[in-house]
């Protein structure tokens, strides 16, 4: 297996590196019922008994909607230049149609407004998951219609706050809202329908094909759009051919599914030739690939651990452990004839291998497949076991260790050609994980979930201090 990077002395970022953290809307705001806002489809996945850890809900969250100013503040503390957050579609736009609430816009404007004035440039995403329930009861993603409201979503929220923030991504890893919200059940909406998976998928690339073109018929022409995509880092145990046939049926659906017709023009013919027997894909219309394939501005990549795959030997199908949540039914269309496997070294409370040789690894084919393309690390971090000590600190040095590996990675991919403009951590704060409520902490800042006390741990101050310097120290220089 390849090793990791452990250099000794301070490595240098370029003086125009982006240094953020992110978040997401479901995850931190709260106040889902102020505003006007209505359900998403995570407030009634959420509420649905067994779908979440001891059925805990966003219902608040960390409370960033009324706490948005403590939490900037705390954003400019560690020196940070840009913050990633998303819009929560139900918030603007409570049934997915029509025009906006715009007190839920007012929200969105305050925030940015509060962002520019601390120097702290807002990125906007516009979806991370939170689909208004009343387009899921007409069918959700598998629908077309869906991604023709994202595109009038997008028209929206562009219109609002284009004038403030000149960094758009259109969606957040649609690979989850297709393949874990409607393959394996175990994010919202919960369904296990493998062709509406698939169909799902394409409904959400041409919802980013349209979305990218709302949003540039709204904005200032200097303003850039993006997706985020997490791409997998997809690994053979073996050079079997049988092995490497694996590798390539996940790599088409966690990868090629997505960048194949954003960055090429083309579904892969792997990826329709395995998927066959599941769906005709009838639901890609003319046109289709044109509007999904709109010209990007940058790329935004999602990484925190590599896949580790095998042909399944003929007992059965492959086991499912993939780090995508236990569920009878599998995330991946057409693929149960791989088996998935622990790669070994440290892992994180998810259960996940640290390993940055993928993020490395990640970085450079996307400089192959998207040649002159910049390039964002718009989520990279890990869940510890994060505790408050007797004196009111929270020291987390194995996280700390991980975001030095793979900020070394980045490093390393910028000296060897790569076109990296930023870095965002995940996550800004501890805040609601899904599936596993709250019961694991990503954040640079620890959360008392009973009193929503804000105390940011040892990582925050050793990320806040590369992102004041551009310089990388060592571990143990922190």
């Amino acid at each position: 297996m390849p090793e990791s990077a452990q250099p000794v002395t301070p490595v240098s970022f370029p003086p125009a590196f982006l240094w953020g953290a992110a978040t997401s809307a479901y995850q931190i705001e709260g106040a889902v019922r102020e505003g006007g806002r209505t359900p998403s489809i995570w407030d009634t996945f959420s509420r649905t008994p067994g779908k979440t850890a001891g059925g805990e809900t966003g219902d608040v969250a960390v409370d960033h909607y009324h706490r948005y100013r403590e939490d900037v503040a705390l954003m400019a503390d560690m020196g940070l230049d840009a913050y990633r957050f998303s819009v929560s579609w139900p918030r603007v736009q409570p049934t997915g149609r029509g025009p906006a609430v715009q007190v839920g816009l007012d929200f969105y404007r305050r925030l940015v407004d509060e962002l520019l004035d601390h120097g702290i440039r807002p990125a906007l995403t516009l979806y991370h998951w939170d689909l208004p329930q009343e387009l899921e009861d007409a069918g959700g993603w598998p629908e077309r219609d869906t991604a023709l409201r994202f595109a009038e979503y997008a028209q929206i929220v562009g219109e609002a706050l284009g004038d403030r923030v000149e960094q758009w991504i259109t969606l957040n890893e649609p690979w989850c809202s297709a393949f874990l919200g409607y393959g394996s059940g175990v994010h919202a909406p919960g369904r296990t329908d493998a062709a509406a998976a698939l169909r799902a998928a394409h409904h959400l690339n041409l919802a980013h094909g349209l979305g990218l073109q709302a949003l540039r018929s709204a904005m200032p022409a200097r303003n850039t759009v993006a997706v985020s995509l997490n791409s997998a880092v997809v690994r053979p145990v073996s050079q079997d051919p049988a092995d490497l046939a694996a590798a390539r049926r996940i790599d088409d659906l966690a990868n090629g599914v997505f960048h194949g017709p954003m960055l090429h023009g083309a579904y892969p013919a792997t990826l329709l030739e395995a998927t066959a027997s599941i769906t005709d894909w009838s639901h890609v219309r003319d046109g289709d690939l044109e509007h999904i394939g709109s010209p990007l501005d940058a790329l935004g990549l999602n990484y925190y651990t590599p896949a580790l795959v095998s042909a399944a030997d003929a007992s059965g199908p492959g086991q499912r452990s993939d780090g995508h949540g236990a569920s009878a039914f599998s995330p991946w269309p057409g693929a149960d004839d791989v088996a998935f496997h622990q790669t070994p070294g440290d892992r994180t409370e998810m259960g996940w291998t640290v390993d940055p040789t993928g993020l490395h690894e990640l970085i450079m084919r996307y400089t192959r497949e998207a040649p002159g393309l910049p390039l964002y690390v718009t989520e990279n971090g890990a869940a510890c076991d994060d505790k408050v000590d007797a004196d009111g600190r929270v020291h987390d040095p194995e996280r700390i260790a991980y975001l030095h590996g793979h900020l070394t990675a980045v490093r390393r991919a910028l000296a060897d050609g790569a076109d990296v403009r930023g870095y965002y951590l995940w996550s800004l704060m501890d805040n609601f994980e899904w599936s596993y409520g709250y019961g694991k902490r990503f954040g640079a800042v620890h959360v008392d979930y009973a009193t929503l006390a804000r105390t940011p741990k040892s990582s925050a101050h050793w990320y806040g201090r590369v992102a004041r310097t551009g310089e990388l120290p060592p571990v143990d220089g922190s």
